[in-house]
């Protein structure tokens, strides 16, 4: 039997999805060890007591290929030191699935990532579709002073791979303030590089 089609109101305040299927959350101290500053992540933590820094509503229909799972993002403004906060970032276990976003308030970065090591900046702003190829880590980044919401889409069977940015310690560039009310990338000196054998893998399972 087909599935019903079925529409959901997407709440820009709260970053609700009416009709979603769940809800997940990540706190400052869920992202420890991934930011630049450590000391400024524990003075923050010491001061704020674990904030929230951002919040996933989303509908699953299943994992079949051929549907889409949707959602909403909202991200809290703030910064670790000079670093905006940010998501954890991945690429798609299916790693030749594509992922849309659009924004719906606030102001933030899409930074995306080839294997090879190639960084792409994306602006997202209100009314604002980012896509995000196939083969492509990607991670979101608030650098405005009010909450980020946007909304998502990708395939059902894509699957989230949270290792890759892990073990090259972290992405290429860090997404830094410029001190001017700006934001500028800076070279992560602790990047470790996929080698050739790893990115060829890679490419050639979704060739």
């Amino acid at each position: 039997m087909i599935r019903e089609p079925f529409g959901g109101v997407v709440d820009v305040v709260t970053g609700g999805l009416g009709g979603g299927t769940g809800r997940y959350e990540k706190k400052l101290g869920d992202l420890d060890g991934l930011y630049l500053d450590a000391d400024a992540h524990e003075k923050l933590m010491r001061e704020l007591g674990n904030p929230l820094v951002y919040a996933v509503e989303d509908f699953r229909p299943g994992t079949q290929a051929g549907d889409l799972i949707y959602g909403v993002t909202r991200m809290i403004p703030g910064k670790v030191g000079d670093e905006f906060f940010f998501t954890r970032g991945h690429i798609h276990a299916r790693a030749d699935r594509p992922e849309i976003y659009y924004g719906q308030q606030g102001r933030g970065l899409m930074q995306l990532e080839s294997p090879e090591g190639e960084t792409r900046i994306v602006e997202i702003g209100p009314q604002t579709i980012c896509y995000v190829p196939p083969f492509w880590i990607h991670r979101s980044i608030n650098v405005g002073e009010e909450d980020l919401v946007m909304v998502f889409a990708y395939p059902s069977d894509s699957g989230q791979d949270y290792g890759i940015i892990e073990r090259s310690n972290g992405m290429r560039h860090r997404v830094m303030s410029d001190g001017k009310g700006g934001w500028q990338l800076v070279e992560n000196a602790d990047y470790r590089p996929r080698d050739a054998a790893t990115v060829a893998a890679l490419l050639s399972d979704y060739a």
